[in-house]
């Protein structure tokens, strides 16, 4: 029986800190739902965010670009200063290379980003730009979780768009580019998770991000047994423990 849907974005009121959630490419706060449960349940206070285009239709998504999925997140961010009085900001794959760029434009307390691709992939992306002119869509229905009960419950899924228009990936390229220069200057306190069963993004992304990042305070984690959706994948309530540890290990900070 598939999980209901929550397609909108969700807020979990709780103490002074707070935490946006980003959720990744083609998906939806449904993604980030149960990390922002758990992290609620400690006493954050939440705010999963829908980036523009997401959680409707793919035709909606070929129309956004990538300062459209910033104003989504800069909007969450405002709302949640006005309740907190320190913020930090959690995004996963797409979602984490719009965490990155805020850090890069809007002070933060914290970050703390999870197979995010920073790197160009295969010859195939590196095609996109060319090809948008005659391709409008991708169809993507592969899936690296490790959990079986995972990859029954959310892939295929409603929540996930299985048609990506090539015009929104080129513009998550675009963003890639901008971020890789200004890494440099992200000097918050940045925790970066990876999955060792990733096959969707390159295998070099998280040590180069960890290279280039300017952050004085910086760690890098690995889970062995994850696939790219390291929130819902088979070692997800660890993901979700080292994000609310590292978290409390910063609390002066952050």
């Amino acid at each position: 029986m598939p999980p209901t849907l929550h397609l909108d974005p969700f807020f979990f009121p709780g103490g002074p800190v707070g935490c946006l959630l980003l959720h990744g490419f083609s998906n939806s706060p449904h993604e980030m739902r149960p990390l922002g449960e758990y992290l609620a349940a400690q006493g954050l206070t939440v705010l999963g965010a829908r980036l523009a285009g997401h959680g409707t239709t793919p035709e909606d998504l070929e129309r956004q670009r990538w300062p459209d999925w910033v104003a989504s997140a800069t909007a969450g961010l405002a709302e949640l200063r006005r309740a907190c009085s320190r913020v930090c900001v959690v995004g996963i794959s797409g979602g984490g290379i719009v965490a990155l760029y805020l850090a890069t434009i809007a002070p933060l307390d914290g970050l703390v980003v999870m197979s995010v691709p920073v790197l160009v992939g295969d010859w195939h992306w590196r095609l996109l730009p060319i090809a948008q002119h005659f391709v409008r869509w991708v169809r993507d229905t592969s899936c690296d979780l490790t959990d079986p009960a995972a990859k029954a419950t959310y892939y295929p899924h409603p929540a996930t768009y299985d048609r990506k228009p090539v015009a929104a990936l080129v513009s998550i390229g675009e963003l890639q580019a901008i971020v890789r220069r200004r890494l440099p200057q992200i000097t918050v306190p940045t925790l970066l998770i990876y999955g060792r069963h990733d096959r969707t993004i390159s295998s070099g992304d998280a040590d180069y991000l960890f290279a280039h990042l300017g952050s004085p305070d910086k760690q890098l984690v690995w889970f062995t047994n994850s696939g790219h959706g390291l929130v819902v994948d088979s070692e997800k309530e660890k993901v979700w423990e080292t994000v609310y540890k590292w978290l409390v290990e910063r609390r002066q900070s952050v």
